[in-house]
């Protein structure tokens, strides 16, 4: 199989349904950001992360591609067919508990802290803003064009990424620095 199919010259694509659009739709702009998240959540775990840490981003980057998946599906033909595309209130649940145990082990936050610290725990705090950006995006959609899970787990990981941002700095003494 060739990784050039050539079907995407003209500037469009196809959804999961077969249906053309352009590259530069609504719906492909916030899958596209979503991918984004994925790339972003790769290099902070290339950049260094202890061996928990890179599984739960491991995890995350699976759950993203399930995300996009879902995203690229607007008849909803992949939901009964792929259970490995779905997302679901245990998935945020999921997140929920990973936050709580991660701040377990971090002082109170008392102020901002401003983005940044170890080279992975820079690329988190980058994940956690492009997230909220392919937030945006996917709410822009309009009402009912997604699954409502979809929106509450991509803020949910948004809240993730930013006590796992802590956690990687805090792991590796590299103080925050408050604003």
């Amino acid at each position: 199989m060739k990784i050039y199919t050539k079907t995407g010259d003209s500037g469009e694509t196809s959804l999961f349904d077969n249906t053309r659009v352009s590259k530069a739709d609504a719906r492909v702009d916030a899958y596209g950001e979503v991918d984004e998240v994925n790339a972003c959540l790769g290099a902070a775990r290339a950049a260094g992360v202890d061996a928990g840490m890179a599984a739960l981003i491991e995890a995350l980057q699976k759950d993203l591609f399930a995300l996009g998946a879902r995203l690229a599906d607007p008849s909803s033909r992949i939901a009964e067919r792929v259970t490995k595309a779905a997302i679901g209130d245990a998935d945020v649940q999921r997140l929920e508990r990973t936050i709580d145990s991660l701040e377990a082990e971090l002082p109170p936050l008392r102020r901002f802290i401003l983005p940044g610290g170890s080279p992975a725990g820079a690329l988190l705090h980058l994940a956690r803003t492009v997230c909220r950006r392919a937030e945006r995006r996917v709410i822009a959609l309009g009402p009912g064009a997604v699954e409502p899970i979809l929106i509450v787990y991509l803020n949910r990981l948004s809240d993730l990424l930013f006590v796992m941002a802590r956690a990687v700095n805090h792991r590796a003494v590299v103080p925050e620095t408050e604003w």
